[in-house]
């Protein structure tokens, strides 16, 4: 079986989750599945502006790992202006002979390549992923309003809202576009029920939309902090530093509990590149106003371990839906139970009250309360960590890959059963603010 997997950038550049899961993926299915093929990231314009060079080259000396360098990048209607470009990559395809074309992000690709993929490997059954909502959002794929409210989801007049120069017909062949092209893929996947959801509730074929979950690297759990008094009190941020991961609302959750007398540590790892000086500005404020809370910037995945080994729990406090994100997987697999916004993809992977906690969104107070609960409540950090189950492995990931590839080629007879979600439990009682309250209502 020959491949190709497309991402829209390489985690040796930018280590998001759709990139470290497509080019993870890709290694394990040829490493350890005798697949080949080539990994084709594109590159983003900043970097192609620092580093002009060939069209395609291959990355820190990996021949089957390949930068494309594409500039002309529309975003809104995900759209690569610059066909000629696009053409270059036509004798990689059509030497490549993939069986299969996995897509994993439409980003800095764009939609004509669907059809130069199409044209230059007629024989190859396309698969795409939409590890998040960008095929239905123009706005970043956030799915939040202008206010930084959440967003339902599209519709004509709430698209208009958040782009009022934009004509209504614009939206309309947006979306035309999208599901002209990714919605005819051979498969569809989302890393998660509530993404299937989403998508089916946009007009997407319910029929054609199959969940696919995301698996990790296995590997020895970080050893748990000690703490002699048994008091859970040190707390870790996992993610980029941008406006909708949240980490201001947990520096000001951090500045209330300082307030409160609450004793507590926090632990920020995480860059700022890209972001805004505003932000920058703003972010730089809150940490100072925040005694207790650390930023120690970017950090390798080699060095999680030892991050890891310094906190009891992991805070994911998101203004969006996510999706399926690494980080509570990664939290799970070193034992860390998990605080996170009650929403989408978050509160899909942790299950309130019995493997983590849910707080309400954007609310620094509501959040300041669940993570005063958490340290103050006897024996509950040992009972959700008790409650954590293995998250699902890169090598399962691989395998229900490889039977879908196989399934579509005309290798198997059957489709693979469909993935289910954990079965969730009865949490136990606990107390719930009105505040926390009247957010999940």
């Amino acid at each position: 079986m020959r491949l190709l997997m497309i991402s829209h950038n390489h985690p040796a550049l930018q280590p998001g989750g759709t990139e470290v899961v497509a080019r993870t993926l890709f290694r394990q299915l040829r490493d350890h599945h005798g697949v080949e093929g080539i990994f084709l990231a594109a590159v983003s314009p900043p970097l192609r502006n620092r580093h002009p060079g060939a069209m395609l080259q291959a990355v820190n000396g990996h021949p089957d790992e390949m930068l494309a360098w594409l500039g002309h990048f529309d975003r809104f209607f995900l759209n690569q202006l610059d066909t000629h470009g696009l053409d270059a990559l036509a004798p990689m395809i059509e030497q490549t002979r993939p069986d299969i074309i996995h897509i994993h992000h439409p980003l800095l690709f764009g939609v004509e390549t669907v059809d130069l993929l199409r044209r230059c490997a007629p024989q190859a059954k396309l698969v795409f992923t939409a590890h998040d909502y960008f095929a239905l959002c123009a706005r970043e794929g956030e799915l939040l309003t202008e206010d930084e409210r959440l967003c339902p989801g599209p519709s004509l007049d709430r698209c208009r809202r958040c782009f009022p120069g934009r004509p209504g017909a614009d939206f309309v062949m947006r979306d035309l576009a999208l599901r002209d092209t990714l919605g005819t893929a051979d498969a569809i996947l989302v890393p998660g029920d509530f993404a299937r959801e989403k998508f089916i509730a946009a007009g997407w074929p319910a029929d054609r939309l199959s969940v696919m979950r995301n698996g990790i690297l296995e590997s020895p759990a970080a050893p748990l902090r000690p703490s002699p008094d048994g008091r859970r009190d040190r707390f870790g941020f996992f993610g980029h530093i941008n406006r909708i991961k949240g980490a201001r609302v947990l520096l000001q959750a951090s500045a209330q509990l300082s307030t409160q007398g609450v004793q507590h540590r926090i632990h920020l790892h995480g860059g700022t590149a890209y972001q805004p000086e505003a932000l920058i500005a703003g972010f730089r404020a809150d940490l100072a106003a925040a005694p207790a809370a650390r930023h120690t910037g970017q950090y390798d995945s080699a060095d999680l371990p030892g991050l890891m080994a310094q906190v009891d729990w992991v805070v994911m406090p998101s203004i969006w839906v996510e999706n399926a994100p690494l980080v509570l997987l990664e939290a799970f697999q070193h034992g860390r139970p998990a605080i996170c916004s009650g929403i989408g993809g978050m509160a899909e992977t942790v299950r309130d009250g019995i493997d983590g906690l849910h707080a309400p969104v954007n609310d620094a107070q509501g959040l300041a309360e669940v993570m005063r609960s958490a340290v103050e409540t006897p024996g509950l950090w040992d009972r959700l960590r008790k409650g954590i189950a293995p998250p699902r492995s890169v090598a399962a990931m691989a395998d229900s890959h490889l039977a879908l590839y196989r399934r579509l080629l005309g290798q198997a007879a059957e489709a693979p059963t469909p993935e289910a979600a954990p079965a969730p439990e009865a949490a136990p009682a606990r107390r719930t603010s009105r505040r926390k309250a009247a957010a999940k209502a």
